[in-house]
């Protein structure tokens, strides 16, 4: 095969056309990723609204353990505000809870449609690629044929006559 100064422009372009193919790719599969790390963010703040919960409550007993030491004995009975104060976190913990894990289900409910999604685009992607590089070389291939009968129509002209 003749190398012919357009075999640099179509091997330019057939790498183009394949970096831009592992790039889509490399997109997908970032989204698909960024779905798994905004679930465990999403659990990671499921934890840690638990952990406020003990950590209001803890704060709050203290407080009320200080404030109460400091009345007589028998003369302030702050069990009621004790129980008030765990049944409005614990209440508010369980809302929180629910929406977050709300939240995860639509997540994981949206993760999965993606998936659905995202393979059939890439299929979609990789058959018209394919198409694309099929008909790019069929291209190269009839450039190269014509250069190479120039070439040789230029071989067979006699300058002498």
């Amino acid at each position: 095969m003749t190398q012919n100064p357009l075999t640099t422009v179509f091997n330019a372009q057939r790498s183009a056309v394949e970096q831009s193919q592992t790039l889509t790719h490399d997109a997908l599969e970032a989204q698909r990723t960024s779905f798994d790390a905004f679930a465990d963010a999403l659990e990671t703040s499921g934890s840690l609204v638990e952990s406020n919960a003990e950590l209001a409550k803890g704060a709050a007993h203290a407080y009320f353990d200080a404030l109460e030491s400091t009345f007589p004995e028998e003369a302030a009975d702050f069990d009621d505000l004790r129980e008030f104060v765990d049944e409005s976190v614990d209440s508010t913990t369980e809302a929180q809870t629910q929406s977050i894990e709300a939240a995860i289900d639509t997540l994981e409910e949206s993760e999965v449609a993606y998936d659905e999604f995202a393979a059939t685009y890439a299929d979609v992607v990789d058959t018209s690629f394919d198409t694309f590089l099929e008909a790019h070389e069929q291209a190269e291939a009839n450039v190269t044929a014509v250069a190479e009968n120039v070439e040789d129509a230029a071989d067979e002209f006699d300058v002498s006559a």
